[in-house]
């Protein structure tokens, strides 16, 4: 049954509310951004090119800084970071010519992106 408030309490009552459902949508946009940071990982590692496959293997997930209401990930290459632009938008040769790029970071991030605006909305 509810309990009865006097018109003086009610301003406590709707704060106290409001600072919960704070709390519960901050923690249920964080789990959403971690699931998303993992991923975008997959998605790329699925996509990459792979030749000895330790490009693939080098992304990681990374915690770049968290508060009470905000959570910073990074998904980067770990070892291979110095490749990832030549991998993703081509490159000349030294002898002459280009290789092609094989884009693999920018369609897993807007996918990422998709997933996270379905996972907040409660579509997945």
């Amino acid at each position: 049954m509810a309990e009865k408030v006097r018109i003086d309490g009610l301003a406590d009552i709707v704060s106290d509310f409001l600072d919960e459902y704070k709390t519960i949508a901050a923690d249920a946009m964080k789990e959403g951004i971690s699931e998303t940071g993992k991923f975008v990982k997959q998605k790329i590692q699925e996509n990459a090119p792979v030749d000895t496959g330790k490009y693939k293997k080098s992304w990681a997930v990374k915690k770049l800084s968290e508060n009470s209401n905000k959570l910073e990930i990074v998904v980067h290459s770990r070892t291979q970071y110095r490749t990832t632009h030549l991998l993703e938008h081509g490159h000349a040769k030294r002898g002459g010519g280009r290789v092609k790029g094989k884009p693999h970071i920018a369609p897993a991030e807007k996918e990422g992106e998709q997933f996270l605006i379905k996972r907040l909305k409660g579509d997945l």
